[in-house]
């Protein structure tokens, strides 16, 4: 562009200066969209994804549910007068795709929202450019406490919420559930990234505040999101055969380590193998196989996931089974629910920008106003003038001054007929 200027100045090509100013008005004028999304423009919205990689089997589902909540606003009038326009990035569940997709939907797309990303790690490489875009950044997924901390700290400015609790409750879930189980003792097995790191981080004080001991608290076993094979991870972390081995992962290393563990023989006897919603995909039997005797290797393995328990859950079952024809996943009305804040804020603000977004993200989403769960009635509502709560899939959707909800996790198994199966709930608390 520097060459182009320089060369419609020199000597021989110099304009006027009436004919410069028109000139310089016009590329103005023509560079002024691009610069930043005005008020009469219609939403966009990107979602952060992983459709590839290591979570690609939650990623999927999650953008189908993205999807259903823009073509459900669409369907009823849209947002500021128009349709809705969702722009979609895959993350790979790689940090370094995230933040170029970020970067692609922040400075090139000139999205004001993003859905997105699943996996913590991801979304700490993203929310630092959303945030110097102001672009408002709601994670259905993200739950390492890292968040939390940096929100404390003022990093985001506002531009970042979640619509899943932090790990610093499901720590405390996986010790109540680890203390119920009778577990004295458990090794920890993690994923070496925000997700796994933030997890041991809350539940080794968690558990020996109840009088469990962790047995490699000072040196947990750890294993690279791009490793492949597991031998002596597994070794290390059933090597002193504790009671429980707390595995945190995602389905495509965890089955592998599953796998790994029951050719080692270490499956089906005095260690029981925990796990957490990383894992708790509706396919985890399938995927890790059987033994030779026909049994499924993930059979009795039990775990904790983020309960969805909002007043719009059953809604939303039935429009996703109805659109889909299957059940929703772990995060689903989690990702529902973000698209669902993003449009109701931009209609409340009379604006698609990232910043007018965002002024307006508490007032729709908690307390004051009516309480509401379908979002068609909810945008009503708001053009009426009229004061909202919204009431999501995934809980209240009441979010904190960190951009934090609380709720409560559910309780699953593997049964011996290789299905998921949830049995019990685990209430914990907030601060």
């Amino acid at each position: 562009m520097l060459k182009y200027q320089q060369s419609i100045t020199t000597k021989a090509s110099r304009p006027r200066h009436g004919a410069l100013a028109k000139l310089v008005a016009g590329i103005s004028l023509l560079l002024l969209p691009s610069a930043c999304q005005t008020s009469s423009s219609a939403l966009k919205i990107g979602t952060l994804l992983p459709i590839t990689g290591d979570l690609s089997q939650f990623g999927s589902p999650m953008q189908d549910s993205a999807s259903l909540l823009v073509k459900t606003v669409n369907g009823c009038g849209g947002v500021l007068g128009k349709p809705v326009e969702l722009i979609s990035e895959d993350d790979q569940t790689q940090p370094a795709a995230g933040a170029t997709a970020m970067s692609k939907l922040a400075e090139v797309n000139r999205v004001g929202g993003v859905v997105g990303a699943a996996g913590s790690a991801v979304s700490s490489a993203a929310v630092d450019i959303a945030v110097r875009n102001q672009v408002v950044q709601i994670s259905p997924a993200s739950t390492s406490p890292i968040f939390t901390e940096r929100a404390k700290k003022g990093d985001f400015k506002g531009f970042w919420f979640r619509t899943a609790p932090p790990d610093t409750f499901q720590g405390q879930a996986l010790a109540k559930l680890a203390k119920a189980k009778g577990y004295k003792s458990v090794a920890v097995l993690a994923i070496n990234n925000d997700y796994g790191n933030g997890l041991v981080q809350s539940f080794i004080p968690a558990f020996e505040a109840l009088g469990g001991k962790v047995v490699n608290r000072d040196k947990p076993t750890r294993y690279a999101p791009n490793a492949s094979t597991f031998e002596s991870e597994v070794g290390a972390a059933f090597g002193g055969k504790p009671n429980a081995v707390l595995l945190i992962a995602y389905p495509e290393t965890g089955t592998l380590i599953l796998k790994a563990a029951y050719q080692q023989g270490l499956l089906g006897k005095q260690t029981q193998v925990l796990v957490t919603e990383g894992m708790k995909e509706a396919k985890v039997a399938q995927l890790v196989g059987k033994n030779t005797a026909g049994q499924y290797i993930a059979a009795g393995i039990i775990g904790t996931a983020p309960n969805a328990t909002g007043p719009a859950l059953a809604a939303f079952r039935d429009r996703y089974q109805t659109t889909y024809k299957r059940q929703p996943g772990v995060y689903d009305p989690n990702s529902w629910d973000a698209a669902a804040v993003l449009v109701l804020a931009a209609e409340a603000a009379k604006s698609p920008t990232g910043a007018a977004i965002q002024e307006k993200i508490l007032s729709v989403a908690n307390q004051p106003g009516q309480e509401v769960g379908d979002v068609c009635q909810a945008l009503s509502l708001i053009r009426e003038g009229k004061d909202i709560n919204y009431q999501g899939a995934s809980g209240n959707v009441d979010f904190d001054v960190q951009g934090d909800v609380t709720g409560s996790y559910d309780v699953w198994t593997i049964d011996t007929a290789g299905n998921l199966k949830v049995t019990d709930l685990i209430t914990v608390g907030g601060s």
